[in-house]
């Protein structure tokens, strides 16, 4: 029997571990549906969607939106607040403060069952990047 995590007792960092791999699975997803499959193409496209830069970036544009819930806004600031012991590497300490919220942001979705909000969010993030031209390709 599988035993579920205490989401609501994890701290920032937990939950971002958690939220890279969701939402990198989501990316995969995507772009192996777009017809993507060498390797050194599909990792360089994922990094457009999965990168600090790109994650501060959503966040930005879903308070911009009013998109997340104050619950949602809560465990973003978790992640974003907590001490992490590694260091942003081609990003400033603040966009990779902000990634990791991201990043707890879907963790906490994930682990509490949220699963249509999950996919609700990832869609809108991978749709926003496309739109605003941060995957490398030609706007649709």
């Amino acid at each position: 029997m599988e035993k579920n995590a205490d989401y609501q007792q994890m701290n920032g960092i937990a939950l971002a571990y958690m939220g890279d791999g969701i939402y990198e699975v989501f990316v995969r997803k995507h772009l192996l549906v777009q017809g993507l499959t060498r390797p050194t193409q599909l990792h360089h496209q994922a990094t457009h969607y999965v990168s600090a830069k790109a994650q501060a970036f959503l966040i930005d544009k879903m308070t911009e939106n009013d998109i997340l819930t104050e619950e949602e806004v809560d465990y973003f600031k978790r992640g974003r607040n907590a001490k992490s012991h590694t260091s942003a590497k081609n990003t400033s300490v603040i966009t990779y403060r902000i990634s990791t919220g991201f990043e707890a942001l879907f963790g906490y979705l994930f682990l509490s069952n949220q699963n249509d909000r999950l996919a609700e969010l990832a869609k809108w993030c991978i749709d926003t990047v496309e739109k605003e031209n941060l995957n490398g390709t030609t706007k649709k």
